[in-house]
């Protein structure tokens, strides 16, 4: 029996769903998610995001999925501190690297993001996992929409 793929999704996803430019694989995506091939994962910071100026449709498709849904911890936010603390991005974008720990804390097998500047960014994802590892956490896998697609 194969093991369930737990993928953490974040805004950019989430939104991507109705993005011109994203809409082909994020929509693959969803319906890898409603096929049950993978689980989405999402937290509170998700939600606070989406709250903070969603447009209703992007809100109303994530209802859409069965998902796992967890609180952001103690834990997520000090790991959140180590990577501003090592300069991986602003505090103004501490909200990218809030994604980035709570992934890493739930241990999940991916995350995905149309976020190239800040999440899914070569030289970012080697520094955040620099920080995971010295801090006994797993390596982060991040990719695209388009990267974890089952071939036909």
């Amino acid at each position: 029996m194969q093991k369930e793929v737990r993928v953490y999704i974040e805004n950019s996803v989430i939104g991507g769903y109705f993005d011109k430019e994203f809409m082909e694989p994020t929509r693959k995506l969803f319906g890898l998610f409603r096929k049950g091939v993978y689980k989405p994962v999402i937290s509170d910071h998700v939600i606070t995001e989406l709250n903070d100026g969603a447009p209703n449709d992007v809100k109303e498709n994530l209802e859409t999925l069965s998902y796992e849904k967890t609180e952001v911890t103690k834990e997520m936010q000090a790991l959140t501190d180590k990577y501003l603390a090592e300069k991986i991005v602003s505090e103004n974008y501490r909200g990218d690297a809030l994604h980035i720990a709570i992934a890493t804390v739930l241990n999940v097998n991916l995350l995905v993001s149309w976020n190239f500047r800040h999440i899914v960014n070569y030289d970012k994802i080697k520094r955040f996992n620099a920080v995971n590892l010295k801090e006994g956490y797993n390596l982060l896998e991040i990719r695209t929409p388009q990267e974890v697609m089952k071939n036909d």
